[in-house]
C-alpha cells in the first residue's frame, strides 16, 4: 500500500523504525512479532543502497514476507547514481512501494557524492521509479541549517520534487512539533506531517542524541536526569510515561502518524501503546 493511501484514511497511523541488527536477525524478528498485534501500517528500516555484502536487503524481504508493509531508508551518504539504482531495483523486486529519502549524517569516512542534499535523491528517485517518497522534517530545524526559514526551503524542495509525507525527527517537547506543522502549513505544504517520537531509555542515550540533532530537553526531562541519573531502570519507566503523554497529547492534536524510533526493542513502545490504546485505537474502530 503506497504512502498516500495509508496516510488518507481519518485516523492515527502507526509505524515503527528499526535497524539491521549487527549479529543474528532473530531476536529483531521476536520483538517485531510482539509489537504486529498493534496494527502498524508500516515497518522502516535502514538499507543500504546496493553494494556487495548489503544484507539488508535480504532483511527487509524477510519482514515484508511475516506481514508488514515495510518502508526502506536511502541515503545520500556514500551513494551513487549507479549504487541508488541497483537498490532501487532491489526493493521494487521485493515488491515494496515506498522509501525514506535521507540526507544522513555526514562523517569523516562517509561522505556525499553523486547526491550533495535529499531533495536531489528525491528526484533521482522519482525519476527512475514509482515509488511513493517519505522525507524527515526537523520541527526545531537541522542541526546545519542556519535558521528555520533555511530549513523550511530545504523542505519545500524535497516535497516540491516529489515527497509524499514528512517524517519528523524526534522531539520532546510537542509545542516544537505544533510550530514546526504551523511552519508547513504557512509554506504551502499539505502532505501528511509524522511525529517522530523516541522513548527515553537511559541518561546516555537523551545526551547522545541531543548531541547530534537540535532536539530541547523539557524541565520536566532534566530534572528526571538529575533525580535518576543512570538508574536506567527508572529512566526507562519514566521515558514511557513521558512518551504516552506525549502521544496522547498528539492524538488528542489530530496528528497524522505515531513514528516510533525502537531501537529493535519493543519493550517501551508496546507499553506506550498500551497506555494510549484508548485514545488510539478509538479512533480507529
Amino acid at each position: 500500500m503506497r504512502l498516500a493511501d495509508i496516510y488518507s484514511k481519518d485516523e492515527t497511523v502507526i509505524s515503527f523504525e528499526v535497524f539491521p541488527p549487527k549479529d543474528s536477525d532473530e531476536k529483531l524478528f521476536c520483538e517485531l512479532q510482539i509489537l504486529k498485534s498493534y496494527n502498524p501500517s508500516l515497518v522502516s528500516l535502514t538499507c543500504g543502497a546496493g553494494g556487495e555484502g548489503d544484507k539488508s536487503f535480504e532483511l527487509l524481504k524477510k519482514i515484508k514476507d511475516t506481514g508488514f508493509e515495510v518502508m526502506p531508508h536511502f541515503t545520500c551518504i556514500s551513494s551513487t547514481n549507479e549504487s541508488v539504482r541497483e537498490g532501487l531495483n532491489e526493493i521494487l523486486n521485493i515488491g515494496t512501494e515506498n522509501i525514506l529519502a535521507l540526507r544522513g549524517d555526514k562523517t569523516a569516512d562517509n561522505v556525499c557524492k553523486d547526491f550533495k542534499y535529499a531533495d536531489e535523491l528525491v528526484s533521482f528517485i522519482k525519476s527512475e521509479t514509482p515509488l511513493s517518497i517519505g522525507v524527515a522534517g526537523y520541527p526545531e530545524g537541522h542541526i546545519e541549517s542556519a535558521d528555520l526559514k533555511s530549513d523550511m526551503k530545504y523542505l519545500k524542495n524535497k516535497v516540491d520534487k516529489g515527497a509524499e509525507v514528512i517524517y519528523t525527527q524526534l522531539f520532546f517537547d510537542n509545542n516544537k512539533f505544533y510550530d514546526f506543522t504551523e511552519r508547513v502549513e504557512k509554506a504551502g505544504i499539505s502532505i501528511p506531517v509524522c511525529a517522530g517520537i523516541m522513548p527515553i531509555l537511559s541518561e546516555k542515550q537523551i545526551y547522545k542524541m541531543t548531541s547530534l540533532a537540535k532536539i530541547t530537553l523539557t524541565d520536566e526531562i532534566k530534572r528526571a536526569v538529575e533525580k535518576y541519573g543512570d538508574d536506567s531502570k527508572s529512566m526507562r519507566s519514566f521515558g514511557i510515561e513521558y512518551a504516552s503523554r506525549q502521544c496522547i497529547d498528539l492524538v488528542k492534536n489530530n496528528v497524522k502518524g505515531l513514528h516510533f524510533f525502537i531501537l529493535n526493542k519493543s519493550y517501551s513502545t508496546s507499553k506506550i501503546l498500551d497506555n494510549i490504546k484508548g485514545e488510539i485505537y478509538g479512533k480507529q474502530s
